[in-house]
C-alpha cells in the first residue's frame, strides 16, 4: 500500500508540544531529565534537528533534538508499536548525522566525533501492551549466530496513564498529554459527536494542559483533526487494498479455472484426432489460441 504522495505535512499535537510550541525546548529539556539520572544543566542549548519521511510517511509524528552530546530521537504510537522501528531509526539517524556532520568533515583523516544517539517510541494505544520494552534491529536480521556487528535498540514506552510508567512522574507535560489523550478516547467511545472540543474543556477544567490549551485550542482542534483524517486516510487505503487484491484474486481464479477447463476439453479433442482447426471452431476460441495451448502441453510432456 502507499500512501498518497504531494500531501503537506501535518504535526501532531505531540510533535507540538515537544518541538514547535514556544515552550518546545523546556518540555524537551523535562523529557530529556525524565529519561536519565543525571539532569542537564541550566542553560543547556537545544539543537533542533528535522527529518522527514522516515519514522512516518506525511505526518510528523517524531521529535528530534541535539542536547548534551546526544541526538534524542522520539516517536509516538498510537494505533500499535510498529516492530520495524529500529530499522527506521536505523535509516533516521543516518539522515540525521548527514544534516549534522558538515560534508567537510566527514573527508577527515582524523576521528569525527559523533552525538550519541537515543531511540524512543511512546505507546498510548488502546490495545494491550507490555509496560516497557527494547526493541533490536538485530532481532530482524536473517541469521542469527552471534553478536553482531551493527545493532540499534529503540525503548518502547507505555504513557496510557493506567500504567503508571515512572517516566510519567518526572515529565508533567508527557503525563499530561496522555491523560489529554486517555479523555478524549473516553469521551468519543461514548459516542460524543464533538469529542475534540469538549476534551479541551475537560482538560482546561481538571488542569490538564490548561495553559496550553488556552492558548491554542482552535489550532490543537485542527491537529486532532488532521491527525484523525490520516489516520482514516490510512485505514481506508488499507481497506481499498485489501478489496482490490480480493476482487483481483477471483479474477485470477475465475481465469485459471476457465483455462483449466479448456484445456481439458483440447486434450479430448485431441485424442480424437480431431485439427486444431476443427477443435477452435467446436470451443469458440481462435485457432491461434488453440495451437498455442496445444504448443504448451507439447512442452509439459
Amino acid at each position: 500500500m502507499t500512501v498518497k504522495e504531494n500531501r503537506e505535512y501535518k504535526n501532531s499535537m505531540f510533535v507540538d508540544l515537544f518541538f514547535n510550541d514556544a515552550l518546545a525546548e523546556e518540555n524537551e529539556i523535562s523529557l530529556y531529565n525524565a529519561l536519565h539520572d543525571e539532569p542537564l544543566p541550566e542553560g543547556t542549548m537545544i539543537q533542533k534537528i528535522r527529518v522527514d519521511d522516515v519514522l512516518y510517511l506525511n505526518f510528523k509524528n517524531d521529535v528530534s533534538f541535539g542536547v548534551g552530546g546526544k541526538v534524542m530521537v522520539f516517536g509516538e504510537h498510537q494505533s500499535t508499536v510498529n516492530e520495524n522501528m529500529p530499522l527506521r531509526s536505523l535509516m533516521y539517524i543516518g539522515r540525521a548525522y548527514e544534516k549534522i556532520v558538515p560534508v567537510r568533515d566527514r573527508y577527515k583523516k582524523k576521528l569525527v566525533k559523533l552525538p550519541k544517539p537515543e531511540f524512543y517510541t511512546f505507546y498510548n494505544g488502546e490495545k494491550d501492551w507490555v509496560k516497557e520494552k527494547i526493541l533490536k534491529l538485530s532481532d530482524a536480521y536473517m541469521v542469527q549466530d552471534e553478536a553482531p556487528m551493527l545493532d540499534l535498540e529503540v525503548k518502547v514506552i507505555n504513557i496510557n496513564p493506567a500504567q503508571q510508567h515512572k517516566v510519567l512522574e518526572k515529565c508533567r507535560v508527557l503525563k499530561e498529554y496522555g491523560q489529554f489523550v486517555d479523555i478524549l478516547r473516553d469521551l468519543q467511545a461514548k459516542g460524543d459527536s464533538d469529542a475534540f472540543k469538549h476534551t479541551i474543556e475537560q482538560c482546561i477544567d481538571s488542569g490538564i494542559l490548561a495553559d496550553y490549551l488556552k492558548k491554542k485550542g482552535s489550532e490543537v482542534i485542527n491537529m486532532l483533526i488532521a491527525e484523525y483524517d490520516y489516520d482514516m486516510d490510512i485505514e481506508v487505503q488499507r481497506e481499498e487494498a485489501y478489496t482490490e487484491g480480493l476482487s483481483q484474486g477471483r479474477e485470477e481464479g475465475l481465469s485459471q479455472g476457465k483455462e483449466y477447463k479448456l484445456i481439458e476439453l483440447l486434450k479430448k479433442k485431441l485424442s480424437k484426432g480431431k485439427s486444431p482447426e476443427v477443435i477452435a471452431d467446436e470451443l469458440e476460441e481462435s485457432v491461434e489460441t488453440i495451437q498455442k495451448l496445444i504448443a504448451s502441453l507439447k512442452e509439459d510432456s
